[in-house]
């Protein structure tokens, strides 16, 4: 099992080149199973989620091919020829259940096991059943199993959502593209995510608006045609690398970065007493003067601060002046970074869904372990400002979403190696 190792080494400087959306792609791919014509996406992440939802896709019988150094990806669903998504398959990803919406649309029916994923709390189906079944489909669980029926096709209705789930949002989206009639979905999720699903959507023939809005409305068609589409920038890599002047001193430019991407965080930063400034070739980050300060934060969906850079944030403030409250709203379970950063001389104190983090002067590096995807990057980040070696096990975790993480650190003069666990670093 490999390890990474990190010696903290003072300031950094150099740019970064931030990939294609992971969270964008995992939606994006699935709506090949939309139309029988060529769906191709460049600026594909390369990661090992986009690979587990390949080998899906493919199951289903569809053709996936990578070229350019797995940044573009053609697919082709001309032949479906499978409508079961399996559970070895499934397990491993949550994304996995985003194939449900598009199989029922073009086929009329699917069976999907239940999503795995991160253990980061459980993540329930009741959201994407509901718009679904409101739409015609019905849904019976059995054996670990959803299976889903259109016996009558799939109509267009209004479906107001309790809560601004992403992947419900998209699951529904899809497949109402090819319902009959009008569908109108209430409280729908905006993240750029969903905006940029609805860019390629449209590009294949569907009639969207609202996209960005709590209300999209999508108007059915009869067919969807192929297109090219790119993946939108990846707004937490692109948080995640913009944290890493904050934390370790230095001035970095994130290749591709917007601030619209990120506004309630990059206000965050600002309030913190970091310098974010956009160039014509994405954001330029840098502390402004002296020690970070100590800011709350309070996870939303978006437009407000991200749940995926919470791990990150509270790497920051464990060095910060004074004490923050993070507050975490969107999934339970989302502190288990707290002990590993203990265990590095912070000061964090969780209750239930808040952790109270007072900074010290100074991290120490210690032995730690990755508990899921944002905290093993968050411990790497609290490692490179540390004084001495982190060890950092478990950072299988990190293939799903940061590709060449090690490689793009380096890049920005951290003292970082990845290595197979008992061999030595040199770093």
């Amino acid at each position: 099992m490999d390890q990474i190792i990190v010696h903290g080494n003072g300031a950094l400087k150099g740019e970064i080149p931030i990939a294609g959306a992971k969270n964008a792609c995992l939606a994006l791919m699935p709506a090949t199973l939309l139309s029988e014509e060529p769906l191709t996406l460049t600026n594909a992440p390369r990661l090992s989620d986009i690979r587990t939802m390949t080998e899906l896709l493919q199951s289903l019988g569809a053709e996936v091919v990578t070229m350019q150094d797995g940044q573009v990806l053609s697919m082709s669903s001309h032949d479906i020829s499978n409508l079961t998504a399996d559970y070895d398959i499934v397990r491993k990803m949550r994304a996995s259940n985003l194939v449900l919406g598009p199989l029922l649309a073009r086929a009329g029916r699917a069976i999907v096991s239940l999503p795995g994923g991160c253990a980061i709390g459980a993540r329930p189906m009741d959201l994407h059943i509901h718009g679904l079944e409101q739409l015609g489909a019905v849904i019976d669980l059995k054996d670990g199993y959803l299976h889903a029926t259109a016996p009558r096709g799939l109509k267009g209705a209004r479906i107001a959502m309790r809560f601004a789930s992403v992947g419900a949002t998209e699951n529904i989206l899809m497949a109402a593209t090819l319902a009959k009639g009008t569908t109108v979905l209430e409280n729908a999720a905006r993240e750029p995510e969903i905006v940029d699903l609805v860019a390629c959507l449209r590009k294949m023939g569907a009639r969207i608006e609202g996209e960005g809005t709590s209300t999209i409305t999508i108007e059915g068609v009869d067919r969807l045609h192929g297109a090219t589409h790119p993946v939108v920038t990846d707004r937490i890599e692109l948080g995640t690398y913009m944290l890493a002047p904050a934390i370790c001193g230095g001035e970095v430019e994130c290749l591709g970065g917007r601030i619209d991407l990120l506004e309630s965080f990059c206000e965050k930063l600002d309030q913190a007493g970091v310098s974010v400034e956009q160039t014509n070739r994405g954001l330029k980050v840098a502390r402004k003067n002296g020690r970070i300060r100590a800011v709350d934060v309070r996870t939303e969906p978006f437009p407000g601060f991200p749940t995926d850079l919470q791990a990150q944030m509270m790497a920051l403030m464990c060095t910060a002046e004074g004490t923050a409250v993070l507050e975490e709203t969107i999934f339970e379970n989302r502190f288990m970074h707290a002990p590993e950063l203990v265990r590095m001389g912070a000061r964090i104190e969780v209750q239930g869904g808040q952790a109270t983090v007072t900074g010290v002067e100074k991290l120490k590096g210690a032995p730690v372990m990755a508990t899921d995807l944002r905290a093993s990057v968050s411990l790497i980040l609290a490692g490179m400002a540390a004084e001495g070696e982190t060890t950092v096990s478990r950072v299988y975790h990190l293939d799903r979403g940061y590709e060449h993480v090690v490689r793009k650190l380096r890049g920005i003069g951290a003292q970082i190696e990845r290595v197979r666990e008992g061999e030595v670093a040199h770093v």
